[in-house]
């Protein structure tokens, strides 16, 4: 079945000998090539040499500590909640006698463990924590690995170091006291 009654006829023009020789086409894809291996790189050469990091970078995750060297999470459970991928996941225990100066609390996470394969460093958890313990460096990602198991980062890698000068340096870190403070004057703002 045919739709219309017009047609165009198309004849086929021979081709000269400069393309049948394909060298028009072959010199064009020389000189596209020529003129990209000129041109800037768009890759780097990652472990060597890092982009610079966007001001609201979300990083590696730390369990920060007090100005005592403590431990501020209390395992309340509020970023395992806020967590939209399920990502952490903690157990809860008591502070033995004679542990005063290890936790803050009576209450402590006795494992603390995050999937960074499911972790979408959106910061959620971060801004659920009331004690201000869980903090996503602004300076650091969470480097790469070959076996999925060592992408389970647990208390012996999250937990910040107790020498003050061995922690991040970018980004800041609200004390609780601060963050109070700084709850209570928006709760003012929106009243």
């Amino acid at each position: 079945m045919q739709l219309t009654n017009r047609r165009k006829h198309i004849e086929k023009k021979p081709m000269t000998l400069m393309e049948r020789a394909y060298l028009p086409a072959v010199t064009k894809g020389m000189l596209i090539t020529l003129k990209h291996f000129f041109s800037k790189k768009a890759t780097i050469r990652y472990p060597e040499e890092q982009r610079p990091f966007s001001p609201t970078f979300r990083g590696l995750h730390v369990l920060k500590r007090d100005e005592q060297g403590r431990e501020r999470c209390t395992a309340c459970g509020l970023c395992a909640v806020a967590c939209p991928a399920e990502a952490i996941t903690m157990v809860a225990g008591e502070r033995k006698k004679g542990e005063e100066n290890l936790y803050r609390e009576e209450k402590y996470a006795v494992s603390y463990e995050i999937n960074m394969l499911r972790c979408i460093f959106c910061g959620l958890c971060e801004e659920a924590c009331p004690k201000a313990a869980v903090y996503l460096q602004a300076d650091k990602m969470a480097p790469p690995r070959f076996e999925r198991d060592e992408f389970i980062y647990g208390k012996d890698r999250l937990v910040e170091p107790v020498d003050p000068n061995a922690r991040s340096k970018r980004g800041i870190q609200l004390t609780p006291e601060q963050a109070e403070a700084l709850a209570r004057r928006m709760a003012g703002i929106e009243a």
